[in-house]
């Protein structure tokens, strides 16, 4: 039996299986819109991770300049 290098390790029969039971709960019609608003939910999550990591950098360096500020 082989199995997928996906994040559970799961085996073939229950990646056939979870694709089977989604194609049922959702029709073929659906899973196009439910992949692109998965798409879009994730890319937005990155988005505001990413700005939020800048915000830090960004608050890092200014307290970094106002310590050689007042060292000096």
């Amino acid at each position: 039996m082989t199995t997928f290098p996906l994040i559970f390790n799961l085996g073939s029969w229950e990646v056939v299986v979870i694709l089977f039971v989604i194609l049922l709960l959702f029709g073929g019609k659906k899973i196009p819109e439910l992949a692109r608003g998965l798409g879009k939910g994730i890319r937005e999550f990155n988005d505001a991770k990413s700005n939020i990591e800048n915000e830090i950098k960004q608050g890092m360096r200014e307290s970094e300049r106002k310590k050689i500020e007042e060292e000096k």
